[in-house]
């Protein structure tokens, strides 16, 4: 099972998986626990935080390389003095002053698909371009540049298929403090992302050529360590910089690119969206203010989170030994929330595999709390949940609402899920102008 798991963890789960609430299993000298329900995953997440808010030693020592105390992988005190400095850069009320960004490159990226030479195009690769110039001029302003933008993305994607995905020396019973190794691989990716961050907080905090530039990432760079008068020290501001870029380049990069493959499967969806963006805007692209206009369109957004969520699993070590329903919890069972199961679970979800937007159109019946956490829920909810919806919904107006997208024929696509969750390494598709 651990060699499966190395490859795509998805491939582990049984059907009977899907369909259960709340069970477990040993493996080696940890005891780990699947909660897929939405009461457990209330109590684990919400009701019970404080004892399950620590991520998996899996989940922290494949990031620790590449974040090192960040907002992903830090807990207790830390995590709540960098989330009340990071908290306020994505969120909700900033939205009417990032969306114009987003509009304008779901523009220049449309513009471009519209100059393409025929042939297939990598659809993946793309929608990881556009994300990243969105993050780029909504986070970190203009200063990061089209080519430092692209070796993160590059970089970040050569980490996530070399990192280990399991941590057996854990599962073995040994501490954090020992070493964990990883490949030279491993630590290469992470440098390369460590010395673009790094330059770009040089130029922010020593007053280089571009200090003048207007960006949430220099807002960030002056608010306040909570209890002092001090900012952030520079290996911190680099941890949370690099959190933020992931956060907000890869999963949106990921939805839009599974969003874009249902709807070349479902050629009835495909057209009932264009139709819609065709009435709603003609040939513009959306602003904020269409979003209210674009049901259908946001609802393909949340059903493809809902099927193909960005990050699939969701795990947590137990602080202190606790009772998930029938089931005792010792101290250091590693527990397991996985949207992939629950977002499938028959008895949540009609059809589960099955890909619907109407789930999520207005006036349709809602799922039950929590059973439903594309973002994750509790006190440890993404905070940009907003903005990404946002983002996803604007820019998959732009291009599936111009484009007809076909998959390349003998292409198979397979959910591959490593750090976050993947159409496989590429998605050749064929666009055809509407």
């Amino acid at each position: 099972m651990l060699r499966v798991a190395r490859e795509n963890w998805l491939a582990v789960w049984a059907k009977s998986s899907f369909e259960r609430d709340v069970y477990g299993s040993r493996l080696f000298l940890r005891d780990v626990v699947v909660c897929n329900s939405p009461d457990s995953v209330h109590y684990v997440f919400v009701e019970r935080h404080e004892n399950f808010q620590r991520k998996s030693p899996q989940h922290r020592h494949a990031l620790i390389p590449l974040l090192g105390d960040g907002l992903f992988v830090s807990d207790g005190p830390l995590w709540r003095e960098r989330r009340r400095v990071v908290a306020p850069v994505t969120h909700v009320s900033r939205l009417a002053e990032l969306a114009p960004a987003i509009t304008e490159a779901a523009a220049e990226r449309r513009a471009q698909w519209r100059a393409l030479p025929p042939g297939p195009v990598d659809v993946l690769a793309e929608m990881g371009h556009l994300t990243a110039e969105i993050i780029c001029r909504t986070i970190f302003g203009r200063a990061l540049g089209q080519e430092a933008a692209g070796k993160v993305v590059a970089a970040f994607a050569d980490y996530q298929a070399r990192i280990g995905q399991t941590d057996v020396l854990s599962l073995l019973g040994l501490p954090d403090w020992w070493p964990r190794f990883h490949g030279p691989g491993v630590r290469r990716a992470a440098q390369r992302i460590h010395a673009v961050v790094d330059g770009l907080i040089a130029g922010i905090l020593d007053g280089g050529a571009d200090a003048g530039e207007a960006s949430l990432i220099r807002a960030m760079s002056e608010a306040k360590v909570p209890g002092t008068d001090a900012p952030m020290d520079r290996r911190a501001f680099r941890n949370e910089a690099i959190v933020l870029f992931m956060a907000g380049h890869e999963t949106t990069a990921n939805t839009l690119a599974w969003a874009l493959f249902c709807l070349s499967q479902d050629s009835a969806s495909a057209e009932r969206l264009a139709s819609e963006v065709r009435g709603v805007l003609g040939d513009r692209v959306a602003t904020l203010a269409d979003l209210p206009s674009l049901p259908f369109t946001r609802a393909v957004v949340e059903e493809t989170l809902r099927l193909f969520p960005p990050v699939p699993l969701l795990s947590r070590e137990a602080l202190g030994p606790d009772r998930i329903g029938d089931r005792l919890v010792k101290k250091g069972s590693i527990i397991l929330v996985c949207p992939w199961l629950l977002h499938r679970k028959p008895s949540l979800w009609d059809q589960p595999d099955a890909f619907i937007p109407d789930r999520f159109m207005p006036g349709a019946p809602k799922p039950p709390r929590h059973a439903y956490i594309p973002f994750s829920t509790g006190p440890r909810i993404c905070t940009g949940q907003h903005l990404g919806l946002a983002e996803a919904t604007i820019c998959l107006a732009a291009l599936a609402g111009s484009f007809r997208l076909a998959l390349e024929p003998g292409v198979q696509v397979m959910p591959v899920a490593r750090l976050t969750l993947r159409p496989g390494e590429t998605l050749p598709m064929r666009l055809t102008p509407r």
